[in-house]
């Protein structure tokens, strides 16, 4: 990991997140993570062309998120989820912090709603 000031860069970690920026690109992690799929067969479900579809399954293969093979006349795609990995392992950093301002928004939930039926009870 390189670290540039105070923030630690993880290899590739912008193109990941870049990639799964789209819902098409998402769309298409979660079909491959049912098996392996022709361009055809990934596009069949959406409203876009096979060139588009090739274009996303590009970007997700540069992010390393897929690989493909040749096998004949086709070349199906592959999930590697290894690589969302990296992405996974940045957001869990923030999990203690997530934990934390959900504790805190707890506290001012129950005291607020103690003020109210202390309010009630007064009047």
């Amino acid at each position: 990991m390189e670290h540039i000031g105070y923030i630690n860069i993880q290899p590739n970690l912008d193109a990941i997140f870049a990639a799964l920026a789209d819902s098409t690109r998402r769309a298409i992690l979660s079909r491959l993570a049912d098996g392996q799929a022709s361009v055809n067969e990934i596009a069949a479900p959406f409203d876009i062309s096979q060139p588009a579809v090739s274009r996303h399954l590009k970007v997700l293969e540069r992010a390393g998120l897929i690989e493909r093979g040749i096998d004949e006349q086709r070349r199906p795609a592959r999930l590697k989820a290894e690589k969302m990995a990296a992405a996974v392992d940045w957001l869990t950093k923030f999990k203690e912090f997530w934990g934390t301002s959900f504790d805190q928004l707890d506290d001012v939930l129950i005291q607020l709603k103690r003020n109210d039926n202390q309010k009630e009870k007064n009047d």
